[in-house]
């Protein structure tokens, strides 16, 4: 038997701002997770996007703590177009959120954009160069 990838799990400090960012760009995540402390999205493929709130995590690892000093696993969004990335860079950033990195146009043939999400982790936005 060969492990396959089935989930990618997102810890957050404030479940209800997390999943707002997540549906802005797309996710279908009922209003009534919000006050959740675990939240499953299936997604395309078949892989499922998880969340956890950090007093889950400390819950079965006691030892757990927040990880600090940059990101450890990213999450990237394809938009239909490099409009796409600006509007909805755009879009989150007139919401609230911060962004890292404005779009841009890459060397690697990609319109690409980076916004944090409510608890800091990088979110890649991009689509391919026309």
């Amino acid at each position: 038997m060969t492990p396959r990838l089935d989930a990618i799990g997102v810890v957050t400090s404030d479940m209800a701002a997390s999943l707002a960012f997540y549906r802005r760009l797309g996710l279908d995540l009922p209003a009534e997770a919000d006050s959740a402390p675990h939240v499953e999205a299936a997604l395309p493929g078949g892989v499922r996007l998880l969340w956890d709130t950090e007093e889950v995590m400390r819950s079965f690892d006691p030892g757990w703590s927040r990880p600090a000093g940059g990101d450890r696993v990213g999450l990237a969004f394809r938009c239909a177009s490099p409009a796409e990335v600006d509007s909805v860079y755009a879009d989150l950033v007139a919401a609230g959120h911060r962004g890292r990195l404005e779009p841009w146009d890459a060397v690697w043939g990609q319109r690409y954009a980076v916004v944090l999400d409510p608890d800091g982790s990088g979110v890649s936005l991009f689509a391919d160069a026309p």
